[in-house]
């Protein structure tokens, strides 16, 4: 099984986003020779800031070294001003969330040293230590609990801090106040040599475990950019703007509607248009999933994001910034990104009762002591003890606990689980999508029938010069079978069309049936002719491989009683052969980013729980609004980014397993929460009635959490 790095994965390798940074890379697309090198690393030293340039000719980047705090985007407009369009690259984009996890992992043990430290000195207390000895005692934890609780426990106390500016309560809210309480009221305590029970340990206890689960639940994510940006990084950031007779490098979002541009080979086309010059192919695999390059002529349309293929392009623009088809399918998708966002996972909704309960709880319980024992003194410690028992610490590891496992075990089987709610939503899944182009078929085409091996011989010579994804599967077949090919003169390719060359004096022609042939291409197999003057014509059709256990996958979706479905923007025929090798009753060819959107929510409409599975930018609106998504490791960055798994090996086995996996840990966390209600039921009546001492409560929760914690990890049969 191929594996893929989680790190390359995880995150996406190109911004065009400006960063501020120390080193800079910059794709440079037009640059092609010693002079580019030298007016580029030229122009970039004599930028202030700027310590060093190196361009790499092989690669296009340019390694700019600057000061801190130099700006991305005076390179780019600088190189713009000397005729080179330039791109950000950014291959440090987890850098940030590894930070994150490294301060709780701090915060986490700083609270278990002091926690251990003083329930040390708690036990001698309790053991018996009277009068000075047990002053000495407290003042000692007062000492070590202080100081670690205003480090540890600071996420808790800022994110209550938050909520209450704006007027609202959230879970950690009860969180800040138990903490707080215990340690302010110990502390009185302390330095007035009171009898009072001290808190120092339940407060150290309470900020440990919660920062554990907390912790927990930050493994169980996955830092991804938003989708949309990603899509905006696939657009052109520059454009070459024809103006009096020569190319202006400008920037794409400033182009107007009847501004004329110019699109060289390998660029993607930064606006929506229409072409006034050139024929080219573009490959349109991003945004309509066609596996085939295709052919456009003076007249004929692009959009922005296409990609030039083989030949310049001369292209009026018809809408541009934030007009553009690519545009308008970026904001769609984060306007998804934002509906998935409330999805409400179990803690959450528990949360919403839980926080206000708490504090009724605490409330009514200093209330009640006060007017029955006329002691506030009495009362809050009471009120403390409610707090410091029902404070979340099970509650707060019942999710992240099953989460954090079953992620572990998930990766293993080759998924990357990148969504906090990702489980939960799978969970419910009872109807799973898939795209077929990059999903359920490698993407690459392959020769379906058996020519002769003359004709793949020839074939083969002329394919050789051209790079074309046929020509590669032509003499890909050619080397499989053992047939050398025929030495050719006159190689030429013709865009669009194909490759002609000579051999013995006859003209050789292997490309689309019309020009190759002289008969119409009406068939809907890709397939290209081979013709040899007036001679007998060869046909060459091509098809595409279905990815490893694909077929077992959908038999086992299947006989879990979920439904399997397959939409694409290919070609119905193409679809059709796809759906029909893997037995499926259900499919959709020539949909459209929007058309796949339209068709999920019908389906979420009628109470359904999809799961789309997809790798193209043409899936990524698919992805956002499907109920749960998976992408495999192969899938453009959006796709990836946007995904709540992605699946690392070249097997689709493991979607099913992602399933399997989910509704166990949806039972677990289930269980979860059931034991830490009861954990509640029977501590709270204990703590109303006065019962529970400090020891206790520090006993009861972390008792609570361990078990939580152990029934997450246990093993399903």
């Amino acid at each position: 099984m191929t594996m893929a790095c989680p790190g390359c994965v995880a995150a996406p390798s190109q911004n065009d986003v400006a960063p501020v940074a120390d080193d800079i890379i910059l794709y440079l697309p037009d640059i092609h020779c010693a002079a580019c090198i030298a007016t580029v690393e030229d122009g970039l030293r004599a930028l202030r800031g700027v310590r060093d340039v190196r361009v790499n000719l092989t690669q296009k980047r340019a390694y700019v070294s600057a000061v801190a705090g130099a700006k991305a985007a005076t390179l780019i407009d600088t190189l713009a001003g000397l005729g080179h369009r330039a791109q950000v690259l950014d291959g440090n984009a987890l850098a940030g969330q590894g930070a994150v996890g490294q301060d709780l992992l701090m915060r986490i043990g700083v609270a278990g040293f002091a926690m251990m430290n003083v329930m040390l000195l708690s036990v001698a207390v309790w053991a018996g230590a009277e009068d000075s000895t047990r002053h000495v005692f407290h003042l000692v934890a007062a000492a070590i609990t202080l100081p670690a609780v205003a480090f540890s426990a600071r996420p808790f106390f800022a994110s209550a801090l938050r909520a209450l500016r704006v007027g609202r309560l959230n879970m950690d809210v009860p969180i800040a106040l138990a903490i707080g309480l215990s340690a302010a009221v110990s502390l009185v305590g302390a330095l007035n040599g009171s009898d009072r029970a001290s808190w120092f340990d339940a407060a150290l206890a309470l900020t440990f475990f919660l920062l554990v689960g907390r912790y927990l639940d930050h493994l169980g994510r996955y830092a991804a950019k938003s989708a949309a940006a990603d899509l905006a990084a696939l657009a052109s950031p520059q454009a070459l703007l024809v103006r009096g007779g020569a190319d202006h490098v400008v920037r794409a979002d400033s182009l107007l509607p009847g501004d004329v541009i110019r699109v060289t080979p390998g660029s993607r086309v930064p606006a929506d248009g229409v072409i006034l010059e050139g024929r080219t192919e573009l490959d349109c695999a991003a945004l309509t999933g066609e596996t085939a390059p295709d052919l456009r002529r003076v007249g004929d349309a692009v959009a922005a994001g296409e990609m030039n293929l083989t030949s310049p392009l001369l292209v009026r623009c018809i809408r541009a910034g934030t007009d553009t088809t690519l545009r308008r399918l970026s904001d769609m998708i984060a306007s998804a990104e934002m509906q998935k966002s409330r999805y409400s996972g179990l803690a959450d909704r528990a949360a919403r009762i839980y926080a206000p309960a708490v504090h009724l709880l605490g409330l009514g319980a200093f209330a009640g002591w006060w007017a029955a024992t006329g002691d506030p003194g009495r009362a809050l410690e009471v009120a403390i003890s409610v707090l410091v028992i029902t404070c979340p610490c099970a509650l707060g590891l019942a999710v992240p606990a099953v989460s954090t496992v079953t992620t572990a075990r998930m990766f293993k089987m080759g998924l990357l689980v990148k969504s906090r709610t990702a489980l939960e939503r799978l969970s419910e899944i009872d109807e799973v999508v898939f795209d077929k182009t990059g999903t359920l078929t490698t993407g690459t085409p392959v020769l379906e029938n058996l020519p002769l091996d003359q004709d793949l011989a020839l074939a083969a010579g002329l394919a050789q010069g051209s790079s074309h994804p046929l020509s590669r599967a032509i003499c890909a077949a050619a080397a499989a079978r053992g047939v050398q090919p025929v030495p050719v003169a006159e190689v030429t390719e013709v865009a669009g069309y194909g490759v002609s060359g000579s051999r013995d004096g006859q003209e050789l022609r292997l490309g689309r049936p019309e020009w190759a042939a002289g008969v119409p291409g009406g068939s809907d197999l890709s397939e290209v002719w081979l013709s040899r003057g007036m001679g007998r014509a060869a046909v060459f059709t091509f098809a595409e491989d279905l990815r490893p256990e694909a077929v077992a996958c959908i038999r086992a979706l299947r006989a879990d009683g979920i439904r399997v479905a397959l939409l694409s923007g290919d070609a119905p025929a193409a679809v059709a052969r796809i759906a029909a090798a893997l037995d499926l009753n259900e499919s959709h060819g020539r949909l459209s980013p929007e058309g796949k959107v339209a068709w999920l929510q019908a389906r979420a409409d009628a109470g359904r729980r999809v799961l789309m599975v997809g790798d193209g930018l043409n899936d990524t609106g698919a992805l956002a609004v499907a109920h749960a998504s998976i992408a495999p490791s192969t899938a453009l960055d959006a796709a990836r980014s946007l995904a709540d798994v992605v699946l690392l090996s070249d097997s689709l086995m493991p979607i099913r397993d992602a399933l399997v996996q989910a509704r166990r840990a949806r039972g677990r966390m289930g269980q979860n929460m059931a034991l830490a209600l009861a954990y509640n039921v029977i501590s709270v009546p204990l703590a109303l009635a006065g019962l529970a001492t400090p020891l206790f409560a520090a006993i009861a929760m972390s008792t609570s959490s361990v078990t939580v914690s152990a029934n997450a990890m246990r093993r399903t049969t």
